[in-house]
């Protein structure tokens, strides 16, 4: 059964997909947002920093640029929202647990302000002062202040419901391929052109334009343009919830985030008296929770907070990140195999680590893409760029 016809038609109801259907509706859009299972797959488990600056990683400029236009967006794009939407400004505390980390953390620091970033140093005796149950025991600390949080549960929550209440359609199935305009009564070809989204279901959603958001299904979709290649790797990793009893609170204030002996691990505080510690990272293949993974996490909280052990077990939840080659996410127009680009077509997906914070940012970039103001500032994540079939002037412009 064919739907009614829309402007656009988002595939993937994640943070970022949904992000993306929330503003195109904003713009005056008709939109449908089609997911089995909204917020279930990366977004449930994501701790929502919004770190640009913490999180910024070796030679990876291109990717610093774009955190770090994302993070200026977040108090505009979370605003509607208010308090229900999770998002809190508290800054990011940076602490190392030996002489190592200690070192590893003074090199990072260095690269991070080599970029401009802002970074400052603090002694321990004021790290402590800031969160007073830190270890007495760690070897070096550091704030970046411009790095945030958001809970991304509460945000997606407030988002669907105001994307529903806004005249936004979400259909709870499953996308199972693209469709493409036929060929012409003239015997030319039009079928450089998706026309919309066919379900698993048999049903179709016809759409002027088609966003493929849906993370690590987004290579399984049917039709995708002919030499596209989208790399995308599950990237698991375990987290934890933890609840506070009263006589701990307030546990922490600042999200902190440490070195133990050369293992990342955070600690992230909820306004609801929670805890989020995370993450490991692991491409074993292995779906479920490792127990493994739950003890390190365990073991290097309690290293930077001992409180950690008078913790609440809460929730222990394992998801899979979206990875590609180079970490960066897969964003913009594909180029298409005769010249040119697909018309109808924005791949928004393999967003691994950054779903939450660049939510914002794919939101603008493809908002802009289908107000037809491409700038070209983010050519270097155009999602073909692994695809060297369709290397065009645009994706070799991107690499020069």
């Amino acid at each position: 059964m064919e739907q009614e016809p829309v402007d656009v038609a988002v595939i993937g109801a994640g943070i970022v997909g949904l992000g993306i259907a929330w503003t195109l509706l904003r713009s005056g859009r008709r939109v449908t947002l089609i997911d089995p299972a909204p917020a279930q797959g990366a977004t449930f488990a994501a701790a929502g920093m919004l770190a640009p600056v913490s999180e910024y990683h070796y030679q990876e400029e291109d990717l610093l640029a774009l955190t770090l236009e994302s993070a200026e967006l977040w108090e505009e794009f979370a605003a509607p929202f208010g308090p229900a939407g999770g998002h809190r400004t508290t800054p990011t505390l940076v602490v190392g647990f030996d002489a190592a980390d200690r070192a590893a953390l003074a090199d990072l620091q260095a690269a991070q302000q080599a970029h401009g970033l802002e970074v400052q140093a603090v002694s321990l005796r004021e790290a402590r002062r800031m969160e007073p149950l830190l270890s007495p025991q760690l070897s070096g600390a550091f704030l970046t202040p411009g790095d945030h949080q958001v809970d991304p549960r509460m945000l997606h929550a407030a988002m669907l419901e105001a994307f529903r209440r806004g005249g936004g359609t979400v259909l709870a199935e499953r996308a199972d391929g693209l469709q493409w305009a036929a060929d012409d009564d003239d015997g030319g070809s039009s079928a450089d052109r998706v026309t919309g989204v066919l379900l698993a279901s048999g049903g179709v959603v016809s759409a002027g334009e088609v966003v493929v958001a849906n993370g690590l299904a987004s290579p399984e979709l049917r039709g995708l343009p002919e030499g596209l290649d989208l790399p995308i790797r599950p990237v698991h990793g375990d987290i934890l919830r933890l609840r506070v009893p009263e006589r701990l609170r307030p546990f922490l204030s600042a999200t902190v985030r440490g070195s133990v002996r050369g293992i990342p691990v955070y600690l992230v505080p909820r306004e609801d008296g929670t805890v989020v510690i995370g993450a490991t990272q692991r491409e074993d293949g292995q779906a479920g929770v490792s127990a493994g993974g739950v003890h390190q996490l365990l073991r290097d909280a309690q290293q930077l907070v001992p409180a950690v052990a008078e913790l609440e077990l809460e929730e222990i939840t394992a998801r899979a990140r979206p990875g590609t080659p180079d970490n960066a996410p897969l964003l913009g127009r594909v180029a298409a195999a005769g010249g040119g680009e697909v018309a109808g077509l924005v791949i928004a997906t393999g967003f691994f680590r950054h779903g939450v914070l660049l939510t914002p940012v794919a939101a603008r970039a493809v908002l802009d893409l289908l107000d037809g103001h491409d700038d070209g500032r983010w050519a270097a994540f155009r999602p073909d760029r692994f695809s060297p079939g369709l290397l065009n002037e645009h994706t070799v412009e991107a690499h020069a």
